[in-house]
């Protein structure tokens, strides 16, 4: 998971812990202003309706949910001598929209924010708004940074763009090619560079996606324009040594595969094709 958020609902710190995609809300944290506590989780685990909302939410999102066992769960929900922890909800259906965390910290149960802002009815329908307002917040606030970062990356790669353009007019461009064949020397190296992140040149690009906007360099990842201003500057230096484009061109690809890589913390990485 990645590292724990936090938000204030009604003086109360609530902790969000992401995982993969998905935001989880601690259920744990929820109920800590109410004065029965802990309690509160086990009563609305009990509750026939909660089962069928936690049930029907697994089947439309978790493949591996176990519905034969979910369907005995459900029919026995309602009699005095039922009761369902979160662990045996987990055990029992292989659900993923619920989590028992253990453990010195960040212990607790958390849940799909989905099922958490179900929970936060059966709370209190006060204590639901607060909770989806302030969660709001909070993802509005996070893609602010995030545009915020992309436009700094943007605006980094533009900085490295000029670094390598004059690289390219200093060792390139022949004094006496007019303007049309200067154009065409940019656009070449540009291209060059957009095979070895992307795998494409910016007009199999526009062929693959004629209702988009801007071009391929606009629609880049946050990690992309990273590399792709790094290798802006590695291929200046290149060219400064005198190295030929083809060679150029396998040393930048396999320095944005190594980049990515890093940079998404993965083993493969499926939109840098290597060159062979």
């Amino acid at each position: 998971m990645a590292k724990n958020k936090t938000i204030n609902v009604k003086g109360t710190e609530i902790t969000i812990v992401q995982k993969g995609k998905d935001d989880f809300i601690s259920l744990t944290d929820m109920v800590k202003g109410f004065e029965e506590g802990l309690v509160l989780i086990e009563k609305w685990l009990r509750n026939k309706n909660t089962i069928e909302f936690i049930g029907i939410w697994e089947e439309i999102n978790n493949p591996d949910f176990n519905s034969p066992e979910f369907g005995g769960i459900k029919n026995e929900a309602g009699f005095n001598r039922f009761t369902l922890s979160a662990k045996k909800w987990i055990e029992k259906t292989n659900a993923i929209g619920i989590i028992a965390k253990t453990g010195r910290y960040g212990s607790g149960t958390f849940a799909h924010k989905d099922i958490a802002f179900e929970f936060g009815s059966w709370l209190s329908p006060e204590f639901k708004l607060y909770l989806i307002k302030e969660f709001q917040r909070l993802k509005e606030d996070e893609n602010d940074r995030l545009k915020l970062d992309w436009n700094l990356q943007r605006t980094l790669a533009k900085v490295n763009y000029t670094i390598h353009t004059d690289a390219i007019k200093a060792n390139l461009i022949p004094q006496e090619l007019n303007k049309i064949q200067v154009g065409f020397v940019y656009a070449n190296e540009a291209d060059m560079l957009n095979v070895a992140l992307f795998g494409k040149t910016a007009k199999q690009w526009r062929d693959e996606n004629p209702k988009a906007i801007g071009n391929i360099r606009d629609e880049a990842t946050i990690e992309q324009l990273v590399v792709l201003s790094n290798m802006e500057s590695i291929n200046a230096v290149f060219i400064g040594k005198g190295l030929a484009q083809s060679e150029r061109l396998l040393e930048l690809n396999k320095m944005a595969i190594t980049q990515m890589k890093s940079l998404l913390n993965s083993k493969s990485i499926n939109n840098i094709k290597k060159i062979k």
